[in-house]
């Protein structure tokens, strides 16, 4: 459930599974909903980086390191790659951003600083893009 008082978090997960990717998550209404992202977060300003939607995760696996065992769904190293907090961008609920498809958030993370947008745009595929950060 989400703390009250205090900021989404956000966790990145570096995933060493069949292929490495980096799974980006982020506190929604008390769960983290979850984009596997390829080539890892983008960078540089507009930037895009495919991000494919998968399950929600519960908050307590934004603390998760180790190794997911073989046979297992993920098997493989999970490390934490970076983690801290989102504001969301728009007036409506980081909820109701991500039903009408556009999540636009700033993250204050030691390594994701800065304004990022995901994107919906076919079937469980999202983009993720960095944006420049409104004032």
């Amino acid at each position: 459930m989400q703390r009250m008082g205090k900021e989404p978090i956000f966790v990145i997960q570096k995933h060493h599974a069949r292929t490495l990717h980096y799974d980006v998550r982020l506190e929604i209404r008390g769960t983290l909903k979850s984009w596997a992202v390829p080539k890892g977060p983008p960078k540089k300003l507009g930037e895009k980086r495919l991000a494919v939607l998968t399950e929600n995760h519960p908050l307590s696996y934004a603390k998760f390191e180790g190794v997911i065992p073989e046979g297992k769904y993920g098997a493989g190293k999970v490390e934490i790659w970076d983690s801290g907090t989102i504001e969301n961008v728009k007036a409506d609920s980081l909820s109701k951003c991500f039903k009408d498809g556009v999540v636009e958030f700033r993250a204050k993370g030691k390594k994701l600083k800065g304004t990022y947008a995901l994107v919906h745009f076919k079937e469980k595929n999202w983009l993720m893009i960095k944006v420049r950060t409104k004032t």
